[in-house]
């Protein structure tokens, strides 16, 4: 058997994101079938996280275990002919039998894109947040530097129901290592690294930093949100079709 790491990108919109699902079209389903048609192998590649339905990915890496002796490059040219266009396979390596995209994975990197402004050019409206409406671009950038280091972040956690009854006993601290908001023309960028990430957290930051940004809540409010452990303390999920996987480390 070879293990293999396979990075890739996707353009999420269209797609019920990445776990597979019944009767639904999600990336993991898609590079299976791919893999199948290809190899004759049936498996289901294991993904780094599930990116929600919507969510695009720059680079999300998998990890699967076949037989077929085709080589990577091969590989990535037969898998990317089978795939529809809205997801490509950047890369292949052969992996360690221990390697495991998720388990393995020692940080990620997530950045939300929002578009300030009056007019939103169709070509970017299923790749960005457009909200053209006043904000305190300062109190959002204060408030984005108050969740590095370790914190729980149950508040900005949406209710996971693949943890089901086992979620009390899951720990959700996790600790941030760069959090930070910066303006490239008519786009403001939220881009956040950390060892690991809750469900919906990066848009329930996004979706907290806005109310700052209106004046709703103040960046000083941010320790208190996280002290209550509690998601009412926060602010609304932002949409998803903003939100990129960027990077996975391992």
């Amino acid at each position: 058997m070879r293990n293999l790491k396979i990075t890739l990108a996707y353009d999420g919109f269209d797609f019920r994101g990445w776990q597979v699902q019944p009767s639904q079209s999600t990336v993991q389903g898609l590079l299976g079938a791919a893999v199948e048609r290809v190899t004759g192998e049936r498996l289901l590649p294991q993904g780094s996280g599930r990116t929600d339905a919507g969510v695009h990915a720059l680079a999300q890496v998998a990890s699967c275990a076949i037989e077929s002796p085709i080589p990577v490059a091969n590989l990535v040219v037969a898998l990317n002919d089978v795939l529809p266009p809205a997801v490509r396979v950047l890369a292949i390596e052969e992996a360690s039998p221990d390697f495991h995209a998720r388990a393995s994975a020692k940080a990620k990197t997530y950045r939300y894109r929002i578009w300030r402004d009056a007019l939103c050019p169709p070509f970017l409206a299923r790749y960005v947040y457009h909200h053209p409406y006043p904000l305190d671009e300062g109190a959002m950038a204060e408030a984005a530097g108050a969740v590095v280091g370790e914190h729980d972040f149950t508040s900005l956690a949406a209710a996971d129901p693949e943890r089901g009854r086992e979620a009390q006993e899951v720990s959700n601290v996790r600790t941030i290592f760069s959090s930070a908001w910066q303006r490239e023309g008519e786009e403001m960028l939220y881009t956040v690294r950390g060892n690991g990430f809750l469900h919906h957290m990066v848009r329930n930051l996004v979706g907290t930093f806005l109310l700052m940004g209106k004046g709703s809540l103040r960046p000083a409010n941010m320790t208190g949100i996280l002290q209550a452990k509690s998601r009412s303390a926060a602010g609304p999920t932002a949409p998803a079709h903003g939100l990129y996987l960027v990077s996975v480390e391992y």
